[in-house]
């Protein structure tokens, strides 16, 4: 039964193994079959691919221009057009020294072919090698990441495409370079290259730019250094200029030079005697022929380069601008020999940037004093600490903006602000106490900007400044930033274009030269400035209208400018090395700069030259223009407060005029409050001044109406004497002077508030003559019955005993009966004395 049962069982078992592996078969088949037919989709797909971009790269082929010699030799021009299309800069052949091959030294021949092609002579229009690496680039970096161009087609470039990275154009790019190079000998196509290529410094073709930056007119007097400098500018000219960036310049002559020890060109030995030779040493600028308008043309070069990869000086194309001419011409007349404006020394230099205010277009750039083609650009270029005309941005702005601050709030400028790990912050000038923002940014208080950095945040301040397009240091802000003196630096373009965000309601539009770009295939750019909120109408509003008071009464007053509304801050760093001044009207902004070209600690002697190229600037552009006021938006709100208060108070009706002044709210933080600092309390009534003879004194007396809860004393003044305080309602004036007006003041105060007074009240008394003591008589003994003045013994001095009466000299000789007795008589004087008496009581 056992083994009938296990017979089954291992028949069962078999049965199973039999289907699983009939199941495994079917499974490995069927993925043989899968797998073939991805392998087979994949290369049907491959070969419409291949077919595909073959036809594709067919069509582009197709779309080729013709190889036209006429334009090998002649390279296209690149016209430059202002803001009423009219042309004014025609870039070409004017600019150029040609030179044959045979005169091109071998050691400038090494310097160029180790940098741009070292198998220039080996490959028949295109580097497959380099190429190869352009795609891997490309993969993993993104298209146009890296071009693998030779020197055959940086020709076919210039000479018949335009400017623009793709596939189209680098598929034609690459079929005309083999076309050229069955065409012309290599030799040729390296003059051609050589000749057309521009070099910075307005020079065209490598013989312009030797004599441009060294004085050389014949190519075999250059040395290695020199030669593998003029190797390394064709890569980016503007950046490389070593009359602009000498030390970039340093950095790539070293990179060609090791270059060309990879690529055994030179030896080791030779590249570390080259590089041992100063940029300086080796320069010998002279004057190159001066394309109009140049200080313009290095913004429109650097938009064109940096947003569009075009090369203004080699791409043939042409550009429509916002360059206004007689604005730009007057700029380069005030930098000139016969500006109005005086400098010391011709060393002496300065920069200046012009923009208008509601669009961030440029109108206008003055790139330095009697400055020649090429070289350093002081306007665009030149980035220098911008002192005191950044507080602004790094302080008042985002105070307002973030914390919400009036024009009136009240800051400390009571002594240095003193700064962990560095010497303390102090004002220029004095210490003003507690002061309004107002009076602080018209004053310049250095203490005050930096308490403002401090209670706002650098994170805070650092975000005001980036939306007003500034670069904010990599290491970030400092407190020393809130004053201008430490790591940031700005252009005078950067700051035309900030503050032009002040006068335009809070939006900031990049500043920018170039409106339209046309292609020489006839294709057009239309360039839409971006503009973005960088702050709130408020804050833009009240930190104009403070700057405004800087050029009326603080530290600007030589920038004002008769008849136009006009705002600004100065700006100076340590020991008058840069002088700033940034303004603007509602048409434009100005930021102007003048210092040392090659000197960060020098000083500069013209101290009020940056406020007075802004005047005459401004001046001259407002002409025959009716320039508005700055419109105030309905979010800002101006009140009257009471000078002194803090928080802010509304004036009482009992405010001095004089201490009532106007300062600007944001809607919704306007003080409610009114003050009580001038309150009166009620004058004295039934004020009353007594002379007393006998005491040679006035006596003052008064009444008052106490008020509740409120102490009070008087204060009690008068011509000949000093004030006096007393709580009592009577005062004495003792010992006055005879015949004299004594004009008596009491007014009422309040000893806790001193402040809080009542009207004065005012009695006048004179004070009576002083009187004449009678004279004393001599004593005269005389006969008895005898009167002393010749009368009798009864003293009617006729000695008839009738008084004097000669009609009664017959009357018997006795007393009056109407004359008193001594007693009477004594009687009587003392009645007169107590009459008197009561009278002078």
């Amino acid at each position: 039964m056992s083994d009938q049962y296990k017979s089954r069982s291992e028949k069962r078992r078999q049965e199973q193994m039999k289907q699983t592996k009939k199941k495994q078969n079917k499974k490995q088949k069927t993925k043989k079959v899968s797998f073939k037919k991805v392998m087979l989709t994949l290369l049907i797909l491959g070969l419409i691919a291949v077919v595909g971009v073959g036809g594709l790269f067919a069509y582009y082929i197709s779309k080729s221009p013709e190889l036209d010699p006429e334009k090998l030799s002649i390279p296209a021009s690149s016209k430059v057009y202002d803001k009423d299309q009219e042309l004014f800069a025609d870039i070409g052949e004017e600019q150029r020294v040609k030179v044959s091959y045979d005169e091109l030294p071998p050691v400038l021949i090494d310097a160029v072919l180790a940098t741009e092609d070292v198998r220039f002579f080996d490959h028949f229009g295109i580097d497959i090698r380099r190429i190869g690496g352009a795609v891997i680039a490309n993969l993993t970096d993104g298209f146009g990441s890296e071009g693998g161009s030779t020197i055959t087609q940086q020709v076919i470039k210039g000479a018949f495409l335009y400017p623009d990275k793709t596939l189209e154009r680098k598929v034609q790019e690459q079929w005309l370079a083999i076309q050229l190079d069955l065409s012309y000998s290599k030799e040729t196509i390296l003059e051609m290259y050589l000749n057309r290529i521009y070099y910075g410094s307005a020079g065209y073709g490598v013989a312009t730019a030797a004599q441009n930056y060294f004085g050389i007119t014949d190519l075999n007097e250059l040395s290695l250094a020199q030669a593998a400098l003029l190797a390394g500018l064709p890569q980016r000219p503007s950046a490389y200029d070593p009359t602009v960036n000498p030390d970039l310049a340093k950095e790539r002559m070293e990179t060609v030079l090791n270059l060309m020890v990879r690529h055994e060109k030179i030896s080791e030995s030779e590249a570390e005697e080259a590089k041992q030779v100063a940029i300086e040493d080796m320069l010998n600028v002279s004057t190159a022929s001066r394309t109009s308008h140049t200080d313009f043309l290095d913004q429109v070069q650097r938009e064109l380069e940096e947003k569009y990869d075009i090369d203004l000086y080699n791409d043939g194309v042409k550009v429509y601008t916002t360059m206004d001419q007689e604005a730009q011409s007057y700029v380069e007349y005030l930098l000139s020999d016969e500006s109005p404006v005086s400098y010391s020394d011709s060393e002496l230099q300065s920069g200046l940037s012009v923009v208008e205010t509601t669009s961030g277009a440029i109108r206008a750039i003055g790139g330095g004093r009697n400055r020649e083609a090429g070289g350093f650009n002081m306007a665009i270029q030149a980035k220098r600490q911008p002192g005191s005309s950044i507080k602004p941005i790094f302080s008042y702005g985002p105070a307002i903006e973030y914390l919400n601050y009036s024009t009136y709030e009240q800051m400390p400028d009571n002594g240095p602000y003193e700064v962990t790990g560095s010497k303390p912050i102090n004002n220029v000038g004095r210490y003003r106490g507690q002061v309004t923002l107002r009076t602080a940014l018209e004053q310049s208080s250095n203490v005050v900007a930096a308490h403002l950095f401090d209670e706002i945040g650098r994170s805070q301040v650092s975000e005001f400044g980036q939306k007003l397009g500034l670069t904010i240091p990599d290491g970030g802000l400092n407190v020393r930033d809130a004053i201008g003196g430490s790591t940031f630096e700005a252009s005078t373009l950067d700051m035309a274009a900030a503050y032009a965000a002040f006068g335009n309601g809070g939006l900031y539009t990049e500043p920018y030269s170039v409106v339209a770009i046309e292609y020489p295939d006839g294709r057009r750019i239309e360039v839409e400035p971006e503009t973005t909120v960088a702050m709130s109408e408020a804050t833009a509003y009240m930190v104009t209208d403070m700057m405004k008071n800087v050029v009326r009464s603080g530290t600007g007053t030589r920038a004002n400018v008769s008849g136009v509304p006009v705002a600004g801050k100065t700006g100076t760093t340590d020991n008058n090395v840069d002088k700033w001044f940034v303004g603007l009207s509602t048409q434009y902004a100005i930021g102007v700069w003048t210092g040392y070209a090659d000197s960060s600690t020098k000083p500069v002697p013209d101290v009020y030259n940056s406020q007075l190229l802004f005047k005459y600037a401004m001046t001259e552009l407002s002409k025959n223009v009716e320039v508005t006021d700055f419109t105030r938006p309905d979010s800002v709100i101006p009140v009257k407060v009471e000078a002194g208060t803090n928080p802010a108070q509304l004036p009482s009706e009992f405010t001095p005029n004089d201490q009532v002044i106007t300062e600007l709210f944001k809607r919704g933080t306007e003080p409610s409050a009114v003050s009580d600092a001038y309150e009166q309390l009620n004058p004295v009534e039934n004020l009353k001044a007594t002379y007393d003879e006998e005491t040679n004194s006035i006596t003052v007396t008064w009444e008052h109406n106490m008020e509740a809860d409120v102490d009070v004393a008087f204060e009690v003044n008068y011509q000949s004497g000093e004030p006096v305080n007393t709580d009592a309602t009577t005062f004495t004036i003792e010992e006055v002077e005879p015949e004299t007006m004594y004009t008596i003041n009491v007014t009422a105060f309040n000893p806790e508030k001193v402040t809080l007074t009542s009207e004065t009240k005012t009695v006048e008394i004179m004070t009576p003559k002083e009187k004449e003591e009678e004279p004393d008589l001599p004593e005269i003994d005389l006969p008895d019955g005898e009167a002393p003045d010749g009368n009798d013994n009864n003293g009617n001095g006729n000695g008839d005993g009738n008084g004097g009466n000669d009609d009664d000299e017959d009357t018997p000789d006795q007393p009056d009966e109407d004359q008193p007795t001594d007693d009477d008589t004594d009687q009587s004087d003392e009645e007169t004395n107590a009459e008197q008496q009561d009278d002078a009581a």
